[in-house]
């Protein structure tokens, strides 16, 4: 069988395609794939509780200003070494826990201005991101969500129009072009935002499918890295979604 295709283009087809079994015929395997995911989302929630801690400790009117630096650096290095990453997946195991600490930056800063703004949306927002992970991995393994052609195609094509209308979105902004409807906290808003995070959410479906795949191929041992980097990719995309989308609902209330 064919290697799948995935909407995260940190784990497209190709991969794993031809990739081998290296280093002394050590392979990856699932479980080691999961354990190095879990120390990329301890190496972020450390930097993004830095960025968090560095918001509440200055004085209310520079607390913004305090985390713009870091936010900013956070996200241009975070997609440069995301970038680097995927054209060298050999160097992952060095370049995913930078991935990781720079995220947090960002979502320590972002989740701190939010969190100001509707008390207690961070947690909300943590919560959920983690409950929608256990929740699509137990629909995965009990065979409740099975990953057909069909499916795979509907997720890699509605994945890419999010992302075409998110890049033409920034661009318009430059020309004073804004689209208040998706982005307010309308019912249309809303209602993208619910669709989005759907998407989202279901990208770790074709993830945890590639992975294991990896897995029964015989990749090197270094994709357990590029595939714990992967795996962070898409639940920093749901997690910022997620906040995005309770934002909207709070600011409804």
């Amino acid at each position: 069988m064919p290697l799948m295709r995935t909407s995260n283009p940190a784990l497209s087809g190709a991969a794993f395609r031809g990739e081998g079994v290296a280093y002394g015929g050590e392979s990856m395997t699932a479980s080691g794939a999961v354990n190095k995911t879990g120390v990329l989302v301890i190496l972020c929630v450390v930097s993004a509780a830095w960025t968090w801690n560095r918001f509440f400790g200055a004085p209310a009117e520079e607390a913004a200003q305090s985390v713009a630096l870091p936010i900013m650096a956070g996200g241009i290095g975070g997609f440069i070494v995301a970038l680097v990453t995927i054209f060298k997946k050999e160097w992952s195991a060095v370049t995913a826990p930078i991935y990781a600490l720079l995220e947090g930056l960002v979502l320590g800063g972002v989740s701190a201005m939010l969190e100001m703004r509707f008390h207690g949306i961070a947690i909300q927002a943590v919560a959920l991101t983690f409950g929608v992970l256990v929740a699509m991995l137990l629909a995965y393994r009990s065979g409740l969500i099975k990953v057909t052609d069909k499916l795979r195609l509907g997720i890699v094509a509605a994945t890419g129009g999010i992302a075409v209308f998110y890049f033409l979105q920034f661009i318009l902004s430059f020309f004073g072009v804004h689209f208040t409807m998706i982005n307010g906290a309308t019912p249309i808003g809303i209602g993208f935002s619910v669709l989005v995070v759907a998407i989202a959410a279901l990208n770790l479906v074709l993830d945890f499918d590639l992975i294991e795949q990896g897995a029964r191929y015989g990749a090197p041992k270094y994709m357990e890295w590029y595939s714990a980097f992967a795996l962070m990719v898409t639940l920093v995309w749901l997690y910022f979604e997620i906040l995005r989308l309770l934002s909207k609902i709070r600011s409804r209330q």
